[in-house]
């Protein structure tokens, strides 16, 4: 059967993370040594990808173990945020939001808590059919359980899916559930991979 879903990711493929943003300049900013911002969550209640820590949690953590005032850590909070919702690519979501109406278009993302508010700023939502983050259904990548959610969310088969991941072992786990799988490199040559795949599964 045909593809009926296109379904990506959101971090270093629909947005263009720059790791020159955050955490270096903040951690230089604030005297703090390399690696000392994500040290600091380390005390952190749970896992903040599958809805085990809240922003609060987050900003409160780092200012207890970074001893930062309350205007530092906001100013920490909003780089990390500038980092986190990155660019958009805009060739790619341009592409993206093309394929709604012939198919369904959905994303899976691993996500911190609050992704979903500050991504807006993207309109990922006027996009797509649906978006899994996995910090609100407590399920990452690459558990096969985050792709049987996504695939029975949209109603349709794995092998009617087609996915674009920029890490390869969520890739891989998507191949192995019965998607179709593409590893992204560059918007160009993502885009043909994926049109070819649409265009040859009968």
């Amino acid at each position: 059967m045909a593809i009926r879903a296109v379904v990506l990711d959101i971090g270093g493929v629909l947005e263009v993370i720059d790791d020159d943003v955050f955490p270096g300049p903040a951690e230089a900013r604030l005297g703090l040594a390399p690696g000392t911002v994500a040290g600091g969550l380390a005390g952190l209640p749970g896992d903040a990808l599958t809805g085990g820590a809240t922003e609060a949690d987050i900003r409160g953590e780092w200012q207890r173990t970074l001893r930062l005032d309350d205007a530092q850590v906001d100013e920490l909070v909003e780089d990390y945020w500038r980092w986190y919702v990155g660019t958009i690519d805009q060739p790619l979501l341009d592409w993206f939001a093309a394929q709604r109406g012939p198919r369904l278009t959905a994303i899976l993302s691993n996500s911190g808590p609050g992704a979903r508010e500050r991504e807006r700023v993207h309109g990922f939502e006027d996009v797509t059919d649906d978006i899994v983050y996995s910090h609100e259904v407590g399920l990452a990548k690459p558990d096969p359980a985050a792709y049987a959610l996504s695939t029975r969310r949209l109603g349709v088969a794995p092998h009617e899916v087609v996915f674009l991941d920029d890490v390869v072992v969520n890739v891989e786990a998507a191949r192995a559930f019965g998607w179709h799988a593409v590893l992204h490199t560059d918007t160009a040559t993502s885009i043909r991979e994926l049109e070819r795949i649409i265009s040859t599964i009968p």
